[in-house]
């Protein structure tokens, strides 16, 4: 499949993303903090998968503009479906990867009827509790300083959640997050502030999760299957980088779900 990137307006800025024609509905993709784009393209590339894939940059992220201030979780998720609508795209299939499974639940709870499936890769319906457990991990920016360690600080944090299984994905990953050192606090801040629980609960359309076992957020599948009847799930493998590690099975059971439900 040939990837192709542009760009697509919105009230506050410019939304990069990349795509691939095909045929049917399309799939939309949102990517985990602080990735970008990018984590979708081995995907992408695979080819089981006759459908278009639009993968964005969420703001603050990739080539996307930068937001002011603290946003929201629900103003990402309003500027991501701006562009959605300015590309004319009236119905999809939402694809989100940890932030991104976020951003599909909260698109699919107020745009019911253009949502017509969610493939959900580290689904995290976690209580307040666990929640504020999770902030000070994640939250803190790696900030640039002049000895440039913040680089290498950057580079173990990656090794740590997996990363290191490929060299290309460690490299293309630390260029990423050095990039959003400050995005990634301001997007994680307002998602250790969201409810991902409850319109995950209230979601009717079919739903795939999976997450690898060494995902960060693998304990919470079982809570995941139990909480929404119309969740259906498969193995996956590639520790926090499913998409890029693990492209050739997602590809297939994504294909096979899709195929499953005539979608």
């Amino acid at each position: 499949m040939s990837i192709k990137k542009a760009y697509v307006s919105t009230s506050s800025g410019q939304i990069h993303y990349s795509f691939t024609e095909g045929e049917g509905v399309p799939i939309i993709c949102f990517h985990q903090t602080a990735s970008s784009s990018r984590s979708f393209h081995k995907l992408m590339e695979v080819g089981d998968i006759k459908n278009p894939f639009f993968a964005f940059d969420t703001p603050g992220f990739g080539n996307s503009f930068d937001p002011k201030g603290m946003p929201k979780f629900e103003e990402f998720a309003s500027w991501l479906m701006e562009a959605i609508n300015s590309l004319g795209i009236n119905h999809f299939h939402a694809l989100g990867h940890h932030t991104g499974a976020a951003i599909c639940v909260e698109i699919a709870k107020s745009y019911t009827d253009k949502v017509l499936s969610m493939i959900l890769v580290g689904p995290f319906p976690l209580t307040p509790e666990e929640r504020e457990e999770f902030r000070p991990m994640f939250s803190k920016p790696i900030e640039p300083n002049k000895d440039g360690s913040y680089l290498i600080e950057t580079w173990d944090y990656l090794r740590k959640l997996g990363a290191d299984n490929d060299l290309q994905t460690h490299h293309e990953e630390l260029i990423d997050h050095v990039r959003a050192y400050y995005s990634r606090y301001q997007t994680y801040s307002a998602v250790w502030d969201y409810d991902f629980t409850t319109p995950y609960k209230n979601v009717t359309c079919p739903i795939l999760i999976m997450a690898a076992d060494d995902d960060v957020l693998y304990p919470y599948l079982d809570r995941s299957k139990k909480l929404n009847s119309k969740a259906e799930f498969v193995e996956s493998f590639g520790a926090n980088y499913e998409p890029t590690l693990d492209s050739v099975n997602m590809s297939s059971q994504i294909s096979k779900f899709l195929s499953s439900h005539s979608l």
